[in-house]
């Protein structure tokens, strides 16, 4: 059987596209348009195999400009049921090529669908090919129909026999091609499926961190679109295609992974003594009941009672204050500093008012942490990296994980924890980390500190990156994204 070399050349020249093309929807739009083109058609049908039906992917008829599917919109016709009556579904039962001359006059399937569209649209449908699209694994994986082959002079005529193994080795190709991308599909969704996990993990915990890993990705995700506008624009080299945003991305909700293991005494501490206050409140009405029964019994005086009993008032409004205050002001400071050398006197024994751990807690001058609890916090991230060093990154998300340990490093190289600095952060480094300080100052769900108004946050923002610690051109993008 001879073939023309602008077929087998057509064949080739596809296969090699169908190879390298990774948009499921472009991929079965290019297979139906080969096959048409190959074979001279007027129409045809891609189906894809799902359970034990065939589902309408991509449809068109030249003759009347019918083009459906191609960008992945649904096609509003019901799935074909696997019965061998359907000439379809025969084909996949027995991966068999099969090439009607004219539907109207075969008995041998049952034609009703085609019967039912000619009748609705004024078509007519008379030649027809059904080839299976066998993978490696000989699996089906979906149906090519093509219809009404023309000669030509455009007559409709019968599909070449010859054709049978041309369409036939295309179909192969395209099996081969789609049952890649549904294995790239399948990755993908197992690696998301992967962080939703971890995510869900975090929020049992803890519900505000998954609700920050969540708007790091989103703003990420801004980020990555507004660099492309601007690519466009002709504004900057910096471009994000599909898999490099989704690896962006898919850093962000990685990013705080670590934190499974940092207590929730350290990530949820609201204040600087949390529990120890109750402690301090005890033990200083423990004192004054004290000193209410030394003057009873005589053993001090009531002027000395009353200058013990302002004293420890004086002790516990200094804690109160201190607990939850934002910044330890220099008064405090000296004010701390008088009241940590009180003490209890009952014989011979004296009591500290506050033990060292409490004014540990109570000398911390911002946020809520002791340097300890900060080391422990921020070992979160080399956590992330142990965790994730076990999980299997495939080529397409193989950036994801760096991205994510190097969220908290700075460009001055103060950062954390491989102190990387300069050109030898990434973009999206950069990015992750500009989104994640953005989150954790426009946060309202945090337990230790109140939300800032954005014009504020931005405002330490862009100081952080006159200090040279942030990227602050990424601080102005992000900005004018949200």
């Amino acid at each position: 059987m001879e073939y023309k070399s602008n077929e087998l050349e057509k064949v080739l020249d596809t296969g090699i596209a169908l190879s390298k093309e990774k948009n499921r929807n472009k991929l079965l739009d290019m297979i139906l348009d080969a096959g048409m083109e190959l074979t001279n058609c007027d129409a045809g049908t891609l189906y894809i195999c799902k359970g034990n039906k065939l589902y309408f992917q991509v449809m068109k008829t030249i003759s009347m400009g019918v083009d459906q599917g191609k960008n992945g919109e649904k096609i509003d016709l019901p799935p074909v049921e696997m019965s061998e009556a359907n000439i379809c579904s025969y084909t996949v039962i027995h991966k068999k090529v099969l090439n009607i001359e004219n539907v109207y006059e075969s008995d041998e399937f049952d034609f009703s669908g085609p019967y039912r569209y000619d009748k609705m649209t004024g078509y007519h449908t008379r030649s027809m090919i059904t080839i299976p699209l066998l993978n490696q694994e000989d699996n089906a994986v979906g149906v090519l129909q093509l219809i009404n082959a023309k000669d030509a002079d455009g007559n409709i005529v019968k599909f070449p026999k010859r054709m049978e193994h041309i369409i036939l080795s295309l179909a192969s190709q395209a099996a081969i091609a789609v049952s890649n991308i549904s294995y790239m599909e399948e990755i993908k969704t197992q690696m998301w499926s992967f962080t939703e996990a971890m995510a869900e993990a975090i929020d049992t915990r803890t519900p505000y961190n998954a609700n920050h890993v969540r708007n790091v990705a989103k703003y990420a995700g801004l980020m990555a679109d507004y660099i492309n506008e601007r690519h466009k624009e002709g504004l900057t080299e910096d471009y994000f295609d599909e898999n490099r945003k989704e690896q962006l991305v898919l850093g962000a909700l990685l990013h705080d992974i670590g934190k499974v293991s940092t207590p929730l005494s350290v990530m949820n501490k609201a204040t600087r003594l949390e529990t120890k206050l109750h402690d301090i409140e005890m033990r200083l009405n423990l004192f004054m009941a004290k000193y209410k029964v030394q003057v009873l019994e005589g053993t001090i005086s009531q002027e000395q009672y009353e200058r013990n009993v302002a004293k420890t008032e004086e002790a516990l409004a200094l804690a109160y204050a201190i607990n939850d205050c934002g910044f330890l002001d220099d008064e405090k400071k000296q004010a701390l500093k008088k009241v940590s050398e009180y003490t209890f006197e009952d014989g011979t024994e004296q009591i500290p008012y506050f033990t060292e751990e409490e004014i540990v807690h109570m000398s911390v001058v911002k946020g809520t942490l002791t340097d300890e609890e900060r080391i422990i916090m921020e070992s979160h991230v080399e956590m992330t990296e142990r965790i994730l060093s076990k999980v299997h990154f495939n080529s397409q998300y193989k950036n994801a994980m760096k991205w994510a340990i190097e969220h908290h490093e700075c460009l001055d190289g103060t950062g954390y924890p491989k102190k990387i600095s300069g050109d030898d952060l990434s973009l999206e480094s950069r990015i992750l980390a500009v989104a994640d300080i953005c989150d954790a100052l426009l946060a309202t769900d945090r337990p230790y500190k109140k939300p800032l108004p954005k014009e504020k946050a931005f405002a330490i923002m862009k100081d952080m990156a006159d200090k040279g610690k942030i990227d602050g051109g990424l601080v102005e993008l992000l900005q004018n994204c949200i």
